[in-house]
């Protein structure tokens, strides 16, 4: 077989099917290339999904008649001044972008610089270049993709519905205008019109793009994210844990101002959100990472949608601490928006990001003394008469966050009220996250008790396997196992802050969950697995009687655990109502 050079033409055509996918990849690039030129103001117009035309208007510095004749030649660009392609300071450089959309759609350019008489234009067509030719048009580029796929029939089949093309394409332009806050983009979609107005420089000016991008509720819902570790920094706001989604598609992560789905990050995102979301659900963020570029490789990927880092680990450990270090250094927030839709129907978006169930309190600093779920002060002691009887609101002062428990309702939740409004508390849920922060801080160094007769658990070969092999991790948390014949393990030591428990029904469930995610899961994610089923194996169980006084302990060291708004599974521990919500609900207002 006789070796040969492909026409140029062909060539093209092979190098648009790596850049161009479809009309949103279009979109990507010609905007990128106005944000290159400086633009200010960026227009996008699509008709038909962007099969018979895109059309993107900039007022950036534009091109020259030269510049312009070049601009449509392959590997043509000027992003690289050095050539040096590990200091990439631009969105584009490769060169690629406009001759692969010429080779495959009908490409005209119309371009002027600030102080030159008149504008130029070119038309390239299905690979065919046109001359260069003055036209009038003010400073500034506009082009125009006509007929995309006309001459490729075989990609144009693959192309979905016009209403699935805009959506990709309107979710491109979102995720470029949260990345550029101070410019103005107008989408225009079959005459239908979507605007991001500019927006100050400042956190201030960041946050407003994001609520007109991703909703308002999400300014009301998030923690400001600004942590800096060896050369790197991270910006952005987090969502708090209880205002989640069903999918992934509301998190947004850029690299040096680039949008990016990157699985390094999306993995420490996983790592830092993790026992804080239900596994099914996934958390709202908008995080920006800065780096010297020599320190980030772009060049990985056709659409560079993804990057690699020189030094992942860091990276991974920056978003993790700094995510994490947000949320519990910031406020709990009741999920009080999720858990009553008729709050939510009764005011509007933006008055309930202010509203006084969405207000928030800074914790106290957890302290190391005595704790609610700690041997000392386990409930082994009498209930009163009937805990479910209201309280004296005197038993605890209602000017706590969380304020004075007044009753206990269905042996499940307790009933507390504040100064301006009550609160319900699920205290399952909320124990079961207490009992999980106080194992992690004893990670280690754990606290153990030796049992009067060791416990031996039958466990299938397997099973019983899984867990001997996960022997260290377990001491590392106060439970000491070791075989005891084939199938069987023996318990000689418990952590001491679980009390009574099931023993026999922890190994197994261990078991279970080590046949899930086994070793595939890095140490650190694995260990906050375990501890997390040794925490639901010894919190307060629904349908148990408490004491006024024992009501108001949990209550108080919820307040004192950043992370107590949420159970190891996500759950919301705790709900919020103001005086306003209730008065609302009888008819009052």
């Amino acid at each position: 077989m006789t070796i040969r050079r492909l026409p140029e033409t062909l060539a093209n055509r092979i190098a648009a099917g790596e850049v161009v996918e479809r009309p949103a990849s279009v979109v990507k690039e010609l905007v990128e290339n106005a944000l290159d030129a400086g633009a200010r103001r960026i227009e996008v117009v699509l008709e038909r999904g962007g099969k018979d035309l895109i059309r993107v208007v900039d007022d950036g510095h534009g091109m020259s008649a030269d510049d312009l004749a070049l601009a449509v030649e392959r590997h043509a660009t000027s992003k690289l001044p050095s050539d040096d392609l590990l200091d990439i300071r631009f969105l584009g450089f490769r060169g690629e972008a406009l001759p692969s959309i010429g080779s495959v759609a009908r490409l005209t350019i119309t371009s002027r610089t600030g102080g030159a008489a008149h504008a130029s234009a070119i038309t390239v067509e299905n690979g065919t270049l046109d001359d260069v030719v003055p036209v009038a048009h003010p400073p500034g580029t506009r082009i125009e993709v006509r007929d995309l796929f006309s001459r490729v029939p075989a990609r144009l089949k693959f192309l979905k519905s016009d209403r699935a093309e805009n959506d990709a394409a309107t979710e491109m332009v979102r995720r470029l205008a949260a990345a550029h806050p101070g410019i103005d983009f107008t989408l225009l979609l079959d005459g239908r019109a979507l605007r991001f107005p500019a927006q100050s420089g400042d956190v201030n000016g960041l946050r407003a793009r994001l609520a007109d991008v991703m909703g308002r509720d999400f300014a009301g819902n998030c923690l400001e994210v600004d942590s800096a570790r060896e050369g790197f920094a991270l910006t952005g706001f987090a969502g708090v844990p209880t205002y989640n989604r069903a999918t992934a598609g509301h998190q947004l992560l850029f690299v040096n101002g680039r949008p990016v789905k990157d699985r390094l990050l999306l993995g420490a995102l996983r790592g830092a959100y993790a026992d804080l979301v239900p596994r099914d659900r996934h958390p709202v963020v908008a995080l920006f990472v800065h780096a010297d570029p020599r320190e980030v490789d772009v060049n990985v990927h056709p659409a560079k949608a993804e990057v690699r880092f020189r030094d992942p680990g860091l990276v991974r450990a920056l978003i993790v601490s700094a995510v994490r270090g947000t949320i519990s250094a910031g406020a709990i927030q009741p999920a009080a928006t999720e858990a009553m839709p008729w709050s939510r129907q009764a005011q509007p978006a933006a008055a309930r990001a202010h509203s006084p169930q969405h207000q928030s309190f800074r914790p106290h600093a957890p302290q190391p003394g005595r704790g609610f779920f700690e041997p000392q002060t386990r409930f082994d002691i009498a209930p009163s008469a009937d805990s479910r009887a209201a309280v004296d609101v005197e038993t605890a002062p209602a000017d706590h966050p969380l304020g004075a428990a007044k009753a206990q309702i269905h042996d499940t939740y307790i009933l507390s009220q504040t100064g301006d409004g009550i609160v319900l508390t699920d205290m399952h849920a909320a124990h079961e996250r207490l009992v999980l922060e106080s194992l992690k801080r004893r990670r280690g160094r754990p606290e153990t008790q030796l049992m009067l007769v060791p416990e031996i658990v039958d466990l299938p070969p397997v099973e019983a396997g899984r867990v001997l092999e996960a022997a260290e991790d377990l001491a590392s948390l106060g439970l000491l196992v070791e075989a005891f014949g084939p199938g069987a393990v023996l318990v000689r030591e418990t952590p001491s802050a679980l009390g009574e428990f099931d023993v026999a029904g922890l190994v197994r469930d261990i078991a279970d969950g080590l046949a899930e995610w086994g070793s595939a899961l890095p140490l650190q994610e694995r260990l906050d697995r375990l501890a997390g089923t040794f925490a639901c194996h010894h919190s307060i169980r629904a349908g148990r009687r408490l004491k006024a006084e024992e009501m108001n302990a949990l209550l108080r060291q919820i307040e004192a655990e950043p992370l107590a708004a949420q159970c190891n599974h996500g759950r919301p521990t705790f709900v919020k109502m103001s005086r306003e919500d209730l008065e609302r609900l009888f008819h009052r207002r």
